[in-house]
């Protein structure tokens, strides 16, 4: 990795909102969404986020956030790690006091990821199109202040997270698993009614920010 390509990031957008998913739900939180990603998920909202962008030096990304004065950031895509970068941003937002969260697809390597950051890992189901980019090795490395999420298309999806969170014991290997519906596919209710049956140790989740700005870039 050269020192050019860890100085230097290429950004969609960095914005302030509430978050709208994890543990950190409803709070104030600065967003980096880095550009790029290399799974194409059928569900994906943010694909605005596949090309494009501008490549930014890497402290006039902290310049940007720190004019927000979070508490929180959310370095997200795409898929963030697909950039070398990454991990020094990640680094420097911890230094610079923040509490730092990374949205990751759980198809990339999380081992060199600041242990200060919480790794909210996506485990893609098989509605996802893509169940077959999981990296499980991930999952050893993972610890309390860490998340696994599980987006679900449909029952099937659901069955197959519930034998994931069984195989892998993430109850016990992670701080918060989530369960999320996909939003134009699976009732959320339904969803609901599904984890208080089978009395789950996961969090039900709605994606806030869906249902506040219906999905719109900037929020």
């Amino acid at each position: 990795m050269t020192t050019e390509l860890s100085s230097t990031l290429r950004i969609t957008e960095i914005f302030h909102s509430l978050q709208g998913e994890s543990r950190t739900i409803g709070l104030p939180t600065v967003f980096v969404r880095l550009t790029g990603c290399p799974l194409r998920c059928q569900y994906c909202d943010s694909a605005y986020a596949f090309n494009g962008g501008e490549s930014m030096p890497l402290e006039h990304i902290l310049q940007q956030v720190g004019a927000y004065r979070p508490r929180y950031v959310c370095v997200t895509g795409g898929e963030p790690l697909a950039q070398p970068g990454c991990l020094r941003l990640l680094r420097q937002l911890c230094d610079a006091g923040y509490q730092v969260s990374l949205e990751t697809s759980g198809a990339m390597d999380v081992s060199a990821v600041d242990p200060r950051v919480s790794r909210v890992v996506d485990l893609k189901t098989p509605g996802s199109a893509e169940v077959g980019r999981n990296l499980y090795s991930n999952i050893a490395l993972l610890g309390p202040q860490d998340q696994v999420k599980f987006v679900l298309c449909n029952r099937a999806d659901y069955d197959w997270a519930r034998f994931k969170l069984d195989e892998y014991g993430l109850a016990e290997q992670v701080g918060e698993v989530l369960f999320s519906p996909s939003h134009a596919e699976l009732d959320a209710r339904e969803l609901a009614d599904w984890i208080v049956a089978d009395n789950l140790p996961v969090r039900f989740q709605l994606q806030l920010h869906k249902y506040l700005w219906n999905d719109q870039p900037g929020h």
